[in-house]
């Protein structure tokens, strides 16, 4: 009787337990699969007011040396139509240095704005490519770190209309800045949520004060938005003045790309469009034996009863004995 037993057991190891249901685990993904797929930009709120706080500090920086904005354009694009006007006014034709930091600005944000381009054959909602463009975002802003240090010029201009970038190192960072900003303008876009580009603001204000439910003391998701959003702009703004004073603006923007880098990072954690929080290389076991689930047990036939005294399908009147 215990040889018996002994059979038994050892060909239920060796058998492979019941197999599971497939609905119960994740199907297997890679890393292609998982960075190909795309987020769902109602949990885009974290890296979005990011976004949003790294346009007030590029912008603070950039206007404090030069007293040019690198992301609000509309002000550059006016200052250059006020400079082309003196063409018909005066017999000077030369260009200030400012208009032509203003027309560095505009150039190089259009110029970020068209590279985003390659996101919509990427796919604009891809992890993939919010990855890989904020990623080029930090290293644009690294760069212009950089030449900001080789320049060896001051950070913070005290007297309006004489900048403290004046060579061609300067021009080259605000130039990267410039691109930065819009590389970021055209992801956030794409995205299409109440942060709008997290870059021009100004419409942002006039949505807010035009929103039907802006008192209301309940949750409002669109003017909770734009309002974090102008926090965020503002808090940024105001944390890169402070750094200014205390480790110049080439340290300030080195922190900025840190920032930057994270944000790249933190695209792998919002939430998927219709697979939910699916991590990465989570695989389906082939049977019970590789996880603490147990298997359901074998379906059992239902043939129906009958009752005592009943006819029986095939044998006619009768009993079931």
């Amino acid at each position: 009787m215990a040889a018996s037993d002994n059979q038994t057991r050892r060909d239920s190891e060796t058998q492979p337990s019941a197999p599971l249901l497939h609905k119960d685990f994740p199907s297997r993904r890679s890393w292609r699969d998982f960075l190909g797929s795309d987020v769902d930009p109602e949990y885009c709120t974290g890296p979005l007011a990011v976004f949003c706080f790294m346009t007030g500090f590029i912008d603070a920086i950039s206007f404090t040396a030069v007293f040019v904005w690198c992301g609000f354009q509309t002000g550059n694009f006016a200052q250059i139509a006020l400079a082309t006007a003196r063409f018909y006014n005066t017999q000077d034709l030369v260009v200030s240095i400012s208009d032509r930091q203003a027309l560095v600005s505009l150039v190089a944000f259009n110029a970020g704005a068209f590279l985003g381009r390659v996101g919509d054959r990427m796919g604009p909602h891809t992890r993939g490519w919010l990855v890989t463009g904020t990623v080029v975002q930090a290293w644009l802003t690294f760069v212009a770190g950089i030449c900001i240090q080789q320049s060896g010029q001051d950070s913070i201009a005290f007297v309006r209309g004489e900048p403290s970038w004046t060579n061609g190192l300067t021009f080259i960072g605000l130039a990267f800045l410039a691109a930065s900003l819009g590389l970021q303008g055209i992801i956030a876009k794409r995205l299409n949520t109440h942060f709008s580009t997290t870059v021009v603001l100004t419409a942002v204000w006039v949505e807010l004060m035009a929103d039907p439910h802006l008192f209301f003391r309940r949750k409002n998701t669109s003017r909770d938005h734009k309002v974090l959003a102008l926090g965020t702009l503002f808090a940024g703004a105001f944390v890169a003045r402070l750094l200014l004073e205390r480790m110049g603006a080439a340290a300030a923007l080195g922190f900025a790309a840190g920032i930057r880098l994270f944000v790249a990072g933190a695209w792998c954690f919002v939430r998927g469009k219709g697979d939910g929080y699916t991590r990465v290389l989570d695989y389906e076991p082939r049977d019970a034996a590789e996880t603490d689930a147990v298997a359901p047990p074998p379906e059992v036939p239902n043939y129906g009863t009958l009752a005592r005294g009943s006819p029986s399908p095939t044998m006619g009147e009768g009993r079931w004995w």
